[in-house]
């Protein structure tokens, strides 16, 4: 999770559910987030299958210029990520998996921007209308961020949240194996000595009385 309001609402949602798969709607405080408000959305449920914003924090809505609480959730993407993120959504009511996702918004004129979003499931009984907390936050804020409105949003690299956050160990070394007795070192020949670290032989070519070395 790259941006900063990211990392506090989800840290945020995964206290508050604790071993459950997630939390209810009654249990999410705005004050504990309060700095990560203006990046934050939730999704719900009126009466209809199709999730739309029920809430949308002021940096979302200055990506599109305008007031965005109502609109469905899925009429902001590209046709190439309807399908992806309508899967998404499923999965986030069919099996209360939350996703962090890369995305790219782009504007009429071409200009794009990165996006953090995150999606996490709020557990829901009977008729309860709210159904998803997350967020949607550029990277790098744009140059033309409440200028000019993100008209389409493209879905990249997805991971899922589900009930349990994998944890992966480091590798344990198995043991060594006890050492072998070592054995002593065999004895030097009767006419070696040990020099400096060097083992030198006496004997070979013995220099003539009276020549000197060179």
């Amino acid at each position: 999770m790259k941006h900063t309001s990211t990392r506090t609402v989800f840290e945020y949602w995964n206290e508050r559910r604790g071993t459950r798969a997630a939390p209810e709607r009654g249990e999410i405080d705005p004050a504990p987030i309060r700095y990560a408000l203006g990046d934050t959305i939730m999704l719900a449920a009126d009466f209809v299958d199709q999730l739309r914003f029920r809430l949308a924090g002021t940096r979302v809505c200055a990506l599109f210029t305008r007031e965005i609480k109502g609109e469905a959730f899925t009429a902001l993407w590209a046709e190439a990520s309807a399908k992806r993120i309508e899967h998404l959504l499923g999965i986030l009511q069919n099996e209360a998996t939350g996703s962090v996702a890369g995305v790219t918004a782009r504007t009429a004129e071409g200009d794009t921007a990165d996006l953090e979003l995150l999606l996490l499931p709020l557990a829901y009984s009977g008729h309860a209308r709210i159904r998803a907390l997350g967020v949607l936050a550029p990277i790098v804020p744009p140059y033309w961020l409440g200028e000019r409105p993100a008209v389409e949003l493209e879905l990249g690299t997805v991971r899922h949240i589900g009930q349990g956050i994998e944890m992966v160990e480091a590798p344990r070394l198995a043991p060594l194996p006890p050492a072998e007795p070592q054995q002593s070192p065999a004895p030097l020949p009767e006419r070696a000595r040990v020099k400096h670290g060097f083992i030198v032989y006496r004997g070979g070519r013995e220099t003539p009385p009276g020549e000197r070395s060179a």
